[in-house]
């Protein structure tokens, strides 16, 4: 019977596996100009992106600010889940009112306050002006400060009106200080009528109201420009932007509170995703839940079949990451290119959207990624160093840093990231980190990385002749690379004086 054993030194006759430096695009004939290039793709079955980017699900990468940032920019923001259910929900749902064009969380104020106590809320609530309503008619139980269900809609109180009564007779009240001659729209008004309406009667605010003049909510001019200057931002249904949300394999109380505040996708957060017990609690959650589910992370063909029938998407990643330790910890891994197109093989068979996490330090390795079957990449690092990463500012020799830990990391296990490596431990002597915490440097703005980024996948595109991301990737072949090809495709012999906006030599 042992005898029939494979033999140990069989084990070593292994297949080879590769990763982005290990393989280049090999340039086609092309018409295709890198401004023409449509990045369009999707994520998961259900969400499209103008742009095939996200942002990790990383406590020091990615919480509302940068999800609302994203989001706005065509990308997609996943929220990590060392937040509290609690706290995840809140973060779902200011991203979700961030770009609404009826804002229902309205100011509003009564006729018999002072202008000095409206004028004091308006200055806490950071806004300018305020619907006066009356709220006499309303229920008790359906009275709500919010403007929910608000009462009649009486008149206008901004900072312009209060002003001259302030300095005279700060005790007067509202109804003395509001314009009454208030324009309302229904609640089906389009962006362009709301915006039309507010030209014609010189006017940056309109309340909404329903069909007994009730108000519901507001519409600002600043609300409908904003949405303008963000023409290709990722919206849902109802024009609120997109936002993604990881939640543990094990944690359907997450996932439900999550899926009933709004995440448009759901990513099913594990190291290894090819695990039987994961799988079937994936499984479970999908079908709890109305939000489209992403599981990750797998690097195999294996992993991919386990999960293709039922995932929305498949994310791939085991140890690619620059503060993931998961290989050199464990001996496990897969070189991340290769794991990709093993995925992609099953899962385009199936209509199922790939996204490749982790590994990628150019806007060249994002693009190769694309090419080797992904729809879409995720990046932690990339932008663990802009402005709108939650990680703290530090300055070491007098430069700029970005606090940027793995989720594997003590830090990040401390706050709650074991369960992701399927780790449940008590004790910091007891922790087998996958991560480490470090520092990467401080970036600037979203905006100009994203920039750089789709701009360098888009001219990896012209290169290979393909408008599109699926004619991309059917154009698409590789070359392998040397090692002396990879140094030749550095600069090289030279001192650089001036540093690029997309260029490195460690890839920070």
């Amino acid at each position: 019977m042992a005898n029939d054993r494979e033999s140990f030194s069989e084990k070593l006759r292994v297949p080879e596996s590769l990763t982005f430096d290990d393989v280049l695009l090999r340039p086609k004939e092309s018409r295709v100009e890198p401004d023409a290039a449509d990045t369009g793709t999707h994520v998961s079955r259900n969400v499209e992106l103008q742009v095939p980017v996200l942002s990790a699900a990383m406590d020091t990468v990615t919480e509302s600010e940068m999800a609302i940032a994203m989001a706005r920019e065509g990308g997609l923001g996943v929220l990590h889940r060392n937040l509290s259910v609690g706290d995840m929900v809140a973060e779902i749902e200011r991203v979700k009112r961030a770009d609404e064009l009826i804002i229902r969380d309205v100011v509003t104020a009564s006729p018999d306050q002072t202008v000095r106590e409206v004028d004091e809320m308006m200055g806490e609530a950071g806004v300018s002006g305020a619907p006066v309503v009356d709220d006499s008619g309303v229920p008790e139980g359906q009275r709500d400060d919010g403007g929910a269900v608000g009462g009649e809609v009486l008149g206008i109180i901004s900072g312009t009106d209060i002003r001259p009564f302030l300095e005279v007779g700060e005790s007067d009240e509202v109804r003395e200080a509001m314009t009454d001659e208030v324009i309302t729209a229904p609640e089906d008004v389009s962006p362009r009528e709301a915006l039309e309406l507010m030209y014609e009667h010189k006017i940056e605010r309109v309340p909404i109201v329903d069909e007994g003049d009730r108000l519901v909510g507001l519409i600002t001019m600043q609300g409908i420009l904003q949405r303008r200057e963000y023409d290709s931002a990722a919206r849902d249904g109802e024009g609120s932007l997109r936002v993604g949300a990881a939640v543990g394999p094990f944690e359907a109380d997450r996932a439900a509170a999550a899926d009933d505040a709004g995440a448009d996708v759901l990513f099913i957060d594990c190291a290894h995703a090819h695990n039987l017990d994961v799988i079937e609690s994936a499984r479970t959650i999908k079908e709890e839940v109305a939000a489209d589910v992403v599981v990750g992370n797998v690097g195999t063909r294996e992993a991919a079949e386990a999960v293709v029938d039922f995932a929305d998407g498949i994310k791939v990643g085991i140890g690619p990451g620059s503060i993931c330790t998961t290989r050199v910890v464990t001996g496990a891994g897969m070189p991340q290119i290769s794991a990709v197109a093993q995925v992609a093989d099953v899962a385009a068979l199936e209509g199922v959207p790939v996204i490749a996490d982790g590994g990628i330090r150019y806007s060249g390795d994002a693009i190769k990624a694309i090419a080797a079957g992904a729809d879409a990449v995720m990046l932690g690092s990339y932008f663990a160093g802009t402005d709108e990463a939650p990680g703290r500012v530090v300055t070491m020799n007098g430069k700029k840093y970005k606090q940027y830990r793995g989720m594997g990391s003590v830090g990040a296990m401390q706050s709650g990231g074991g369960e992701r490596y399927l780790k449940d431990v008590e004790e910091d002597d007891d922790m087998v980190p996958e991560g480490v915490e470090a520092a990467t440097p401080y970036k600037g703005t979203l905006a100009s990385e994203l920039h750089q980024l789709v701009g360098g996948m888009r001219s990896g595109m012209g290169y290979v002749g393909a408008e599109t991301i699926p004619e991309f990737k059917d154009r698409a072949e590789f070359v392998r690379v040397s090692q002396a090809g990879q140094h030749e495709g550095h600069p090289h012999d030279v001192v650089i004086t001036d540093e690029a906006p997309n260029y490195s030599p460690d890839g920070s």
